[in-house]
């Protein structure tokens, strides 16, 4: 099912939308709805890390100096 929404985009923004869509011969109806599936797929993604994350913290769960030293080691040889 789908449903139609209205945005408002500025007219710089619309125009490099319509170059687009010409350009990859799709809507620009198809790349807004792309666009904003990426959007959300990507800020859902960071949101639940952000709160696991949250999580391991208030539970106390923290890399151990060493574990983190040998993290940055590692890396600096790779640097070299």
């Amino acid at each position: 099912m789908t449903t139609t929404m209205t945005i408002r985009l500025d007219a710089r923004l619309k125009k490099h939308l319509e170059k687009l869509a010409t350009a990859t011969h799709r809507s620009k109806s198809f790349l807004a709805v792309e666009a904003i599936r990426r959007y959300i797929e990507t800020n859902a993604w960071q949101v639940q890390e952000i709160r696991a994350a949250i999580s391991e913290a208030d539970a106390g769960d923290f890399a151990t100096d060493a574990e983190i030293k040998a993290v940055v080691d590692k890396w600096d040889r790779r640097a070299r």
